[in-house]
């Protein structure tokens, strides 16, 4: 059963799944900035581990 639209609502339709594909390749894009910045933040905190670590080595063989 196919239905025929008026060519502003054909055009409406366009417009409308131009901005919806828009839409969600901006959030795939926000989700892989946000995947990096968690990348980040968990090797930041492993390197902030090891040097405290070093540094209470040093200061316990002194």
């Amino acid at each position: 059963m196919t239905q025929t639209y008026s060519k502003s609502r054909q055009q409406a339709e366009i417009a409308f799944s131009l901005i919806q594909s828009q839409f969600c390749a901006h959030g795939q894009g926000v989700q892989e900035l946000e995947t990096e910045e968690q990348a980040r933040q968990v090797k930041t905190q492993r390197l902030r581990d090891a040097r405290l670590a070093r540094d209470a080595q040093d200061h316990a063989s002194r």
